[in-house]
């Protein structure tokens, strides 16, 4: 798929993807739900994210986590309070810290719970997309605090894209560590 140029794309994108995310999470096996993560035995998967994430319930807040991280920011800026997009003291270099330290918070919360805030920040950030025109969204430089990246870009990132990258390492996990159990 694409990615998307349009308000209407993105839309369409980040609803789409989170049903499929969501239409898979129904349909993973038991075992899958109760089975930690274990990529270990395949060297292409070296990011932090392969071992850092252990459960459903750690990328289900790493989700809510960044959907956070654009809610409040595109909130700041719109209220006139200059914010970047990543919190102090992270930057794009050291963001696999932050993402760490979102895991570090969460290790105590339930998986029902994590679903509850990811299916909520899901409708919330969407609700800020919805408020924008294809012009604020994806022209470069429409508002200051974007940079050389559209707002667009953020919201794709942060939406369609995470959701595809959750689904994949959800199925990765099935397929993997719970085909013979």
């Amino acid at each position: 798929m694409a990615r998307a140029k349009t308000k209407v794309e993105l839309i369409s994108q980040a609803e789409d993807n989170f049903t499929k995310l969501w239409s898979f999470i129904e349909t993973m096996p038991e075992v899958a739900l109760n089975t930690d993560f274990d990529f270990s035995a395949d060297p292409k998967k070296k990011e932090q994210h392969w071992s850092r994430d252990r459960n459903l319930r750690d990328v289900l807040i790493h989700l809510y986590e960044w959907h956070q991280l654009l809610i409040k920011w595109i909130d700041a800026n719109l209220a006139g309070r200059k914010t970047h997009f990543l919190p102090e003291p992270y930057n794009w270099k050291t963001y696999g810290e932050m993402n760490l330290a979102f895991w570090e918070k969460h290790q105590t919360t339930a998986l029902p719970q994590a679903q509850t805030l990811v299916k909520e920040s899901h409708t919330a950030a969407l609700a800020r997309v919805k408020q924008f025109t294809d012009e604020a969204l994806f022209t470069r430089h429409f508002f200051n605090w974007t940079g050389t990246t559209t707002l667009g870009s953020y919201c794709v990132s942060a939406m369609p894209s995470h959701y595809d990258w959750a689904l994949k390492k959800l199925q990765a996990h099935v397929k993997l560590n719970c085909r013979n159990k």
